[in-house]
């Protein structure tokens, strides 16, 4: 088992298709093979970028199992789990932790709103009937229910409740977190266009989607700020910053996966009912990919910055 520590980058990892909207192995293993490559610290299966909502229960865990059998313990595989019941949410990460997941990220009850005690509720159910460690999804932008510091009080109650992927989009909630409960919880930003700031915050690591077509950038990013390198960190996301806000639109999957694409690493089928994208929106989308691609900065070697020495090596 590869546990996760919740530092670094983790992937949040797009699930490709061919033509016919079957899951494309061999692409996700060249996708995946980028990853490990570039340095990342764990991957993260079936969230929105996986098309969580359109896979079937067999193919998320077709998933886990040939991630699994691709990486062994190299690097922890976190499964997405996100139901509209607590006996399904129970279930999906009993069946994750029978595919041998080496942690869960686990959002609030979709489609109900239900309230801070119905989702705490929801949230040690899951707790109580897994062995594996929790990352909360806390994104009240996108699903409506916001996990507060308060209801987090509540959470520490429960052991394998380490950690949080941090998308309110404010970014002084990173310093809430870190002022109330110290180390007790792990902050990973989930946002791609406040990264940098969010790391340079406090935050302990990096939910990413644009890591999905740029990997290498997308760790540099992380481990130069993590070693006090702020200016050279500084000089990559700014020219990452047009890409990455492709992260925070409605069709980000259609985004990033035309992104994937244009670096050689994926490609632009999508399942039903997103479709490919068309026209004006694909034209102004591929142009912001295409401007990033000329002028792709030449990186560092970031690689042999290793978390061990991050937080005496500042500049």
């Amino acid at each position: 088992m590869a546990t996760p520590n919740w530092t670094g980058v983790y992937p949040a990892l797009l699930t490709p298709f061919n033509k016919n909207e079957e899951i494309d192995f061999d692409l996700f293993a060249k996708n995946l093979k980028a990853q490990t490559e570039a340095g990342v610290d764990g991957i993260v299966l079936g969230g929105s970028l996986g098309e969580a909502s359109t896979l079937l229960n067999s193919e998320k865990n077709e998933l886990v199992v040939y991630s699994k059998e691709l990486l062994g313990d190299q690097l922890p595989v976190i499964v997405n789990i996100a139901e509209q019941s607590t006996k399904a949410a129970v279930q999906a990460a009993s069946e994750a932790e029978k595919n041998n997941a080496d942690g869960l990220m686990l959002l609030p009850p979709m489609r109900y709103n239900a309230d801070a005690r119905e989702t705490l509720e929801y949230f040690k159910a899951v707790a109580a009937n897994s062995s594996l460690p929790i990352m909360i999804y806390n994104n009240p932008v996108d699903y409506k229910i916001l996990v507060t510091l308060d209801m987090f009080e509540e959470l520490a109650k429960s052991p394998t409740v380490q950690a949080v992927k941090e998308s309110t989009r404010d970014i002084s909630n990173i310093t809430r977190m870190i002022n109330r409960f110290g180390n007790r919880f792990n902050v990973l930003t989930g946002v791609d266009p406040l990264a940098y700031e969010s790391l340079a915050a406090g935050a302990h690591g990096w939910v990413a989607g644009l890591v999905d077509a740029f990997p290498k950038e997308t760790v540099a990013i992380f481990r130069l700020i993590k070693a006090g390198y702020y200016k050279e960190a500084l000089e990559i996301y700014r020219w990452f910053l047009p890409v990455l806000e492709l992260d925070i639109h409605p069709k980000l999957v259609q985004y990033i996966k035309l992104a994937a694409k244009a670096t050689g690493i994926g490609s632009e089928y999508v399942r039903a009912p997103r479709l490919l994208l068309q026209g004006e929106e694909r034209k102004q989308v591929q142009q912001i990919i295409d401007d990033a691609l000329v002028k792709r900065p030449e990186l560092p070697d970031y690689l042999h910055l290793h978390y061990g020495t991050l937080e005496t090596s500042a500049k």
